[in-house]
């Protein structure tokens, strides 16, 4: 690229934010865009400030690293998103990616090895590190339940009509117009579904209904 790569940090702790933005300005094909504290920022200034990259963290608060992930991606063009957290669970690495993340890296990656991820994510590349990138492909290659509803067995009918709708991004308007619900029922239902399901929000619950088999 012929332009430095402007990039934006999202991360809710102060001194790392403050280690990245020193790591980006040690090279000269490198500036900072900005940095966020929280998913919603994050979104807000990939609008405003048009970074090629974002590196986002998971576990902000108010709206997660993967909602703000889908977010960007679908409503900003141009804009890469790079992963990097603390969380290494497979879960969180198909869900980051699901929402469009180009790559998934570690917190605790050697500079070298940071930049270079977020040299390809602006090229358009995805990357994973070695480690993760092999257990994601075992975790791929588990075998699902035969019958989605086998792998929900916690849910109860109208439950698992809810959750087949949120594997298909369904808004709650949208679930209650369908189901014939009031959007009030619907809340209560989703709310029942993420408890259940011991997930934090509704990406992660989409993520598991897509991994059984739910949705179009």
């Amino acid at each position: 690229m012929s332009e430095p790569i402007a990039v934006l940090i999202a991360d809710d702790h102060p001194l790392f934010r403050r280690g990245l933005a020193a790591l980006l300005e040690s090279v000269p094909d490198m500036e900072l865009a900005g940095e966020a504290a929280s998913g919603e920022e994050a979104v807000e200034l990939a609008r405003s400030a048009h970074p090629n990259v974002v590196v986002m963290d998971i576990g902000m608060p108010g709206l997660g690293g993967i909602e703000a992930t889908r977010r960007i991606v679908e409503t900003t063009d141009d804009v890469r998103v790079l992963v990097m957290t603390m969380h290494e669970e497979d879960d969180a690495v198909v869900a980051a990616l699901q929402a469009g993340a180009l790559g998934y890296q570690l917190k605790g990656a050697a500079g070298a090895e940071t930049l270079r991820a977020i040299r390809a994510v602006a090229n358009g590349e995805a990357i994973l590190g070695p480690e993760l990138g092999a257990r994601l492909q075992g975790y791929l290659a588990a075998p699902r339940a035969a019958d989605p509803a086998d792998a929900f067995p916690q849910l109860t009918g109208r439950e698992l009509a809810v959750l087949e709708l949120i594997a298909d991004r369904r808004t709650n308007a949208e679930i209650a117009a369908t189901l014939f619900l009031s959007q009030k029922t619907v809340r209560n239902y989703v709310s029942g579904i993420l408890a259940k399901l011991g997930v934090a929000d509704r990406a992660e619950a989409r993520l598991l209904a897509r991994t059984a088999g739910l949705g179009s």
